[in-house]
């Protein structure tokens, strides 16, 4: 790709610079091989993870030209990345983090939404279709179980918890990330997908260096698919990071706020004995635990939607 046009925008020139960068270390490395064989394997690995860094920077660069890489319609998300990770309460912690994630994954069928599991541990699934991120984006925080689990044998209720965030994934993300920022890992996929899956390095680690941020990714079928998706979801999380941080900074000059789309905030308790839902934020509550545990959860989102639109429509716009 002749990237003579990068070089040229003042907006790109500083990736372009790093990918000519990359070239010469590209050259370095096969004149080694050229002159010592028993270098040649090496090299190899080496050339992958540079090709791999310049491919991220293509990407980029072209995002950053695009007419679409601006707010507006044309870059709103089209799909959303479901974390969950279990909190205090030991196994039930993590039986009840899997039990968010199916509740979301019916909600999801239910709505005719595309669904893809992204680790075999339930811990992290993509929802792709229209207004998911709009739908689910306030989802974000701690959610809290009361229940009496299955192997308690005295009828004691436990409490436990598990964290969700909710990461929007757009085609043009809104953070432009500096590959010299970005470490990158490849590895042999684990679990199911055929006689590739453990043979070839597919599966890549990304580590965002500045903030200690990490996404693993295997669930496509190729190293380059999974650098891509990777890439987004990182570009979501540095995007959601700092969403957080002006939401908290601007928290007290508020007249209203729902939340601040922290994972530590505690929003919602599910209180299975009294079969009752309680969102903390809006003071409501729901019934039939059972079927909101089975997907039809439409009630609650619509109720928050419509309290957060009447605690914004009368802010005042903070600058």
């Amino acid at each position: 790709m002749d990237i003579q046009k990068f070089r040229e925008d003042q907006k790109t020139a500083y990736l372009a610079a790093e990918y000519d960068r990359l070239e010469s270390e590209l050259f370095r490395t096969d004149e080694l091989a050229k002159n010592d064989p028993e270098l040649l394997e090496l090299a190899k690995e080496e050339r992958a993870g540079i090709e791999s860094q310049q491919q991220l920077l293509l990407v980029q660069m072209q995002a950053i030209l695009s007419p679409k890489n601006e707010e507006g319609e044309g870059n709103a998300p089209v799909a959303a990345v479901m974390e969950f990770r279990a909190g205090a309460g030991g196994d039930e912690a993590a039986i009840f983090a899997s039990d968010l994630a199916r509740m979301y994954m019916k909600y999801a069928e239910k709505k005719g939404w595309q669904i893809k599991l992204l680790d075999d541990a339930l811990q992290s699934i993509e929802i792709r279709g229209k207004g998911v991120y709009e739908s689910l984006r306030y989802e974000t925080g701690v959610h809290r179980v009361q229940r009496i689990p299955a192997t308690e044998k005295m009828g004691r209720i436990h409490t436990s918890t598990a964290s969700v965030a909710i990461l929007p994934i757009r085609n043009y993300p809104k953070i432009e990330l500096n590959p010299v920022d970005i470490q990158i890992e490849f590895s042999r996929s684990g679990g199911a997908g055929g006689q590739n899956v453990n043979k070839v390095e597919t599966a890549v680690r990304l580590i965002h260096t500045p903030t200690g941020l990490d996404v693993r990714c295997q669930s496509e079928r190729s190293q380059k698919a999974n650098r891509d998706k990777a890439m987004a979801i990182l570009a979501a999380k540095l995007e959601t990071l700092e969403e957080e941080k002006a939401a908290k900074a601007h928290a007290e000059t508020r007249k209203a706020q729902i939340g601040t789309g922290d994972r530590s905030e505690k929003i919602r308790t599910y209180n299975f004995t009294q079969d009752r839902i309680t969102d903390h934020r809006i003071k409501a509550s729901w019934h039939n635990i059972e079927k909101v545990m089975g997907g039809e959860i439409d009630p609650i989102l619509e109720t928050l939607a419509s309290k957060v639109a009447e605690a914004t429509s009368g802010e005042e716009v903070v600058s």
